[in-house]
């Protein structure tokens, strides 16, 4: 069985509420008639009347819970959470009210902070910081995290490396600022999101140009204290580095340049030491190994919400959505 098809099963088993707030995308109702007819999670789409008509017609939304921002009689309690939230930030009643009505990614965070649904997915036609911004600003981190990073799940085909070809890549979407203590917490909440959606024991490289030493840098000597921190915040897990990418995935390279290592030479969890090369990496994979490439999957938020490419199909809405109710099942 495929990856996401296993993911498919997973939110099916534990059915979640996501809020979509792209109604003037035609791709939310094309992905949101498959969600339903999968029965992978209940939805809320948020939306006028006119915006719905415009860009619903013809698609088949039964079973999905119609959110108008503009009569919506749970409005209020969203309002007051916000001021409640924001207020010393400035944020009165009016601005609240004129924030949600503007931007549905704000009433989309305030309905989930409320309790009112589980997570929410955008991104097909705003930016990313248009999607994160408010999940940061109405949600927040984690206890004890301090940032955000964003993660893809890479399934190579007829591939012997990592867990049957299975990897997560990280960081390759969110922050371009990086140092060894945001490292070691990208180490350990990817391990952490690797186990949760595969299933199987995260292996975790934290990758650099050298090999436990063998060139000398201040960025290698980064990669290496991260390992060291990451090893100490998160001891339920494995961790080794540094890695160069051969001796993280080919047994006979790590036996080589890290024997004894637990992860080198079979690690399925890759952190990159910078944005660019994570990046990079998951698209050379993508384009020249034909993988599937699943993400960009945040990590790091108090309730789950994730990002999508400007350029995406309906299915890949379909897959984030599938595995933005997982990430809920597992905050339960």
């Amino acid at each position: 069985m495929k990856f996401i098809d296993k993911i498919f099963e997973q939110a099916k088993a534990d059915k979640k509420t996501i809020v979509l707030p792209e109604s003037m995308d035609k791709r939310t109702y094309e992905a949101a008639e498959k969600i339903l007819k999968l029965g992978i999670a209940n939805l809320i789409i948020i939306g006028t009347p006119e915006e719905i008509a415009a860009n619903g017609a013809g698609y088949d939304l039964t079973g999905a819970t119609i959110v108008d921002p503009f009569n919506d009689p749970n409005k209020q309690k969203y309002i007051d959470k916000f001021v409640e939230l924001r207020g010393k930030k400035g944020v009165t009643p009016e601005s609240a009210k004129e924030q949600m009505e503007k931007d549905y990614m704000y009433y989309a965070c305030l309905m989930c902070k409320c309790g009112d649904a589980d997570g929410a997915v955008s991104g097909a036609c705003h930016s990313t910081g248009n999607t994160i911004r408010p999940a940061l600003q109405l949600l927040k981190c984690k206890p004890g995290i301090s940032g955000v990073s964003g993660f893809f799940i890479m399934d190579v085909p007829n591939c012997e490396y990592g867990e049957n070809g299975l990897f997560l890549f990280a960081d390759c979407a969110v922050s371009p600022d990086t140092d060894e203590d945001k490292l070691a917490e990208v180490a350990g909440l990817s391990a952490e999101s690797f186990e949760a959606f595969t299933g199987a024991k995260a292996k975790v490289a934290l990758l650099s140009f050298s090999s436990m030493g063998s060139a000398k840098h201040d960025r290698v000597d980064m990669v290496a204290n991260a390992t060291k921190k990451a090893k100490e915040l998160f001891p339920n897990y494995m961790f080794d580095g540094e890695l160069q990418l051969d001796a993280a995935i080919v047994p006979s390279v790590g036996a080589s340049k890290a024997p004894g290592s637990p992860v080198a030479g079979y690690a399925n969890t890759l952190v990159f030491p910078c944005l660019e090369a994570g990046n990079i990496g998951y698209k050379l994979v993508q384009r020249l190994a034909k993988a599937e490439a699943y993400g960009p999957i945040l990590q790091g938020l108090a309730l789950p919400v994730n990002d999508l490419s400007r350029g995406c199909f309906a299915d890949d809405i379909v897959g984030t959505v599938a595995l933005t109710a997982v990430q809920a099942q597992m905050a339960d």
